[in-house]
């Protein structure tokens, strides 16, 4: 599905640009890639790209970012996950003696709710020696974005976070 509308955005973006000539055409391309990329879409960049090189060639900048791209499209990809997920805003996060686990679970549902279902974390601990867990958290904020929330809970416990593929992964400094 994604990959669908990744596809289809491609096509409607590219044919706005049909009118110039090709190198402008490419350029143009480009320059969508470029910001595909700083959005944290690896995919559509990488159509971008290929879209240009189809128009000229001969496009050096395009051909370089698009190796480039194979290097970097994973830490692209978290950098866009991190952004989506830092973007919600909790309104009140309050705990008392809360563990881990419970703190992810009510942090989940609040952002899972405030970004209306678009956001839903899957929150992953690895603490093999149960450092993590040990630790109680007390907060209480309000109006902050869901990643400085969890950058309090990390900071608390003595944790840290990576923003993997599918899920946000949270295990000992």
């Amino acid at each position: 599905m994604k990959k669908s509308l990744t596809l289809a955005v491609a096509i409607a973006l590219v044919s706005q640009v049909l009118a110039q000539p090709p190198a402008q055409q490419a350029e143009a391309l480009y320059q969508k890639g470029l910001a595909a990329e700083k959005a944290g879409d690896p995919a559509a960049a990488r159509d971008f790209y290929k879209g240009a090189l189809k128009l000229d060639p001969k496009n050096a900048n395009a051909t370089y970012s698009l190796g480039q791209l194979k290097l970097t499209a994973p830490a692209i990809a978290s950098k866009g996950r991190e952004a989506k997920f830092g973007a919600v805003v909790i309104p009140v996060f309050q705990l008392d003696q809360a563990t881990l686990q419970e703190a992810l679970t009510g942090l989940g549902l609040i952002i899972e709710k405030e970004s209306k279902g678009e956001v839903t974390p899957n929150f992953v601990i690895e603490d093999p020696k149960a450092v993590l867990a040990s630790q109680k958290i007390s907060l209480n904020l309000k109006n902050m974005p869901a990643k400085a929330v969890l950058k309090y809970l990390t900071d608390q416990t003595g944790g840290k976070v990576r923003y993997d593929e599918h899920a946000v992964v949270i295990s000992p400094r």
